[in-house]
C-alpha cells in the first residue's frame, strides 16, 4: 500500500516537473526567437541581435552572455530592465484575464518572463508564487546560457 502511494506521488511529481520544464523551454525559446526575429526584420545589426538575445535572463547573467556572444552588455542591461518592468506590470492582469490564478503557475510565469522584478512582484502576490518565480528566474538564466550561440 505504501509503495503504491509512493509510486503515485513520484509519477505526479514527475509530471509536474516535466510540465515546468516544458514551460521553461517554450518560454525561453519563444523569448529569444521572437526578439531576434523582430530585430532582424527591422534591420538590427549583429551586435544589436547579440545584445537582444539574452534579454529574458536576469541582468547579471544576460550581460555576461551578451559579452560572450559579441553584444553590448550595457544595451542588454537596459533591455532586461525594460522586459522586467513590462512583465511585472502587465503579466499579472493578463494572466488573470485568462483565468490563471494558481500561485505556482503565476509565479513561474513571472520569474520566467520578468526576472528579478517579476519575482519581486510575485512575492507581493503570494509566498508560493515568489518561490516559483525565483526557481523560474534561475532556470531561465541557465536555459538562456545554454541556448546562446557561441561566439
Amino acid at each position: 500500500m505504501i509503495q503504491a502511494i509512493a509510486t503515485l506521488l513520484i509519477f505526479q511529481l514527475a509530471g509536474e516537473v516535466l510540465a515546468r520544464l516544458a514551460a521553461l523551454a517554450a518560454g525561453t525559446l519563444t523569448a529569444v526567437v521572437s526578439a531576434l526575429a523582430i530585430a532582424h526584420a527591422m534591420g538590427g545589426s549583429s551586435e544589436t541581435l547579440a545584445s537582444l538575445a539574452p534579454k529574458s535572463a536576469t541582468a547579471p547573467v544576460a550581460m555576461g552572455i551578451a559579452e560572450q556572444i559579441g553584444g553590448l552588455p550595457s544595451l542588454t542591461a537596459g533591455l532586461v530592465i525594460l522586459t522586467g518592468i513590462l512583465g511585472a506590470v502587465f503579466a499579472t492582469p493578463l494572466l488573470g484575464a485568462f483565468g490563471l490564478r494558481d500561485p505556482q503557475a503565476t509565479g513561474f510565469a513571472l520569474g520566467l518572463t520578468s526576472h528579478g522584478i517579476g519575482t519581486a512582484r510575485a512575492l507581493q502576490l503570494d509566498e508560493v508564487a515568489g518561490a516559483f518565480a525565483a526557481t523560474a528566474l534561475a532556470l531561465t538564466g541557465l536555459a538562456t546560457a545554454l541556448l546562446a550561440p557561441p561566439r
